[in-house]
């Protein structure tokens, strides 16, 4: 079966309990006050696209594709982006809830988190290059063997980085 081709359409409301979303590819689409939670995104693939206010928790994401996805006010629990497909993923968050997700050994170079709750995130591995927590809340995150060069986690709380099990050259940090 192949995936159909959806560009520049908006989807507002739409409740996976009561209608499917076709699987398909998705470019420059928005997805706004939409539930997905615990829906199966599997294969989907989303390019250039926007979700606000959307509930995504405990989708899951095997082989799906978030290239240059933007995620604002969206409740994100327990989703497992490790499994995505890894070819251009991007993605950047704004006033979201993360909690409890995982990175695990992903590129996530130039990523941006504002304003984002991510209790007990693995970053296990990850490459967070030149990324922005600007104004985060880390608690219980997990780093190790995570690459954090130029990371900036200076207005980010509650995190706790082992220098001696992460490479962190050139990050920034305030002073507390």
């Amino acid at each position: 079966m192949n995936k159909q081709y959806i560009e520049g359409k908006q989807f507002e409301k739409i409740d996976i309990t009561q209608s499917e979303l076709v699987k398909g590819e998705y470019e420059n689409c928005s997805f706004i006050n939409c539930n997905f939670s615990a829906d199966d995104l599997s294969g989907f693939d989303f390019v250039e696209c926007e979700f606000k206010n959307c509930n995504l928790s405990t989708a899951k994401l095997m082989k799906t594709a978030f290239r240059n996805v933007h995620f604002s006010n969206c409740k994100l629990l327990g989703l497992h982006f490790q499994n995505c497909n890894t070819f251009l993923f991007g993605v950047s968050f704004e006033n979201c809830i993360l909690n409890l997700s995982s990175f695990y050994k992903l590129n996530l170079k130039n990523t941006k988190f504002k304003n984002t709750s991510l209790h007990e995130v693995d970053f296990t591995e990850t490459d967070l290059s030149a990324s922005l927590f600007d104004n985060c809340d880390l608690l219980n995150s997990t780093f190790d063997q995570t690459i954090l060069e130029k990371v900036d986690l200076r207005t980010a709380s509650n995190y706790s980085i082992a220098p001696y099990i992460n490479r962190i050259k050139k990050a920034k940090f305030s002073k507390e």
